[in-house]
């Protein structure tokens, strides 16, 4: 059976990042803790689905992204500087949670949830950066498709509810969105 719409997919990959010789290994989705997806719900990036498409089990594959095909360029835009108040529980400013480095889910004025990560905690603001952490970054994956099969109703609906996650641990980088093209980096929105 090969990988076309409505199928459940299982894949291994080892995501690198960076051009040539300066590639990091940023992710992998191993065989016991495979890439778990229903491919055509968009649930993936266009450009990874489109380069699984047609495979079956045991086929590999070994393709690169570029950063317009994946999270797009880093937007300068996208780093702004927020009233340290907000980030007041009960009072008082959460140090514990809110220090550079730290990635911070959120919500907007309209109420969608997004990330933000600390770059900058000064005295009356906070600095944070809601660029994707893979902005501006080349992706290569390679990798092995593990299974498909006709997606159950059971898995679809799994993969659809509204907490629905794509992966079994969602302590990085996960959001719901899992539209990386890879697992929990990840995971997208991945």
């Amino acid at each position: 059976m090969k990988i076309t719409n409505n199928k459940y997919v299982e894949v291994t990959y080892d995501l690198n990042v960076g051009e040539g010789a300066e590639q990091e290994l940023m992710e992998r989705a191993t065989p016991e803790n495979p890439l778990k997806f229903i491919f055509g719900l968009g649930m993936m990036l266009p450009a990874f689905e489109k380069a699984l498409n047609g495979l079956a089990a045991d086929d590999t594959f070994d393709f690169t992204l570029a950063p317009a095909d994946a999270y797009g360029e880093r937007n300068e835009e996208h780093v702004i500087e927020l009233p340290k108040n907000i980030f007041e529980v009960d009072g008082k400013f959460d140090a514990e949670m809110i220090k550079e480095g730290e990635t911070v889910p959120m919500m907007d004025s309209e109420g969608n949830r997004l990330l933000g990560s600390v770059l900058e905690v000064k005295a009356d603001i906070v600095v944070m950066d809601f660029n994707h952490p893979l902005a501006d970054e080349t992706l290569h994956f390679s990798g092995r498709v593990l299974t498909v099969h006709d997606a159950t109703a059971e898995e679809i609906a799994a993969f659809t509810a509204p907490s629905g996650c794509n992966c079994d641990d969602c302590s990085s980088d996960c959001g719901e969105d899992h539209n990386h093209g890879g697992g929990c980096s990840g995971c997208g929105g991945h």
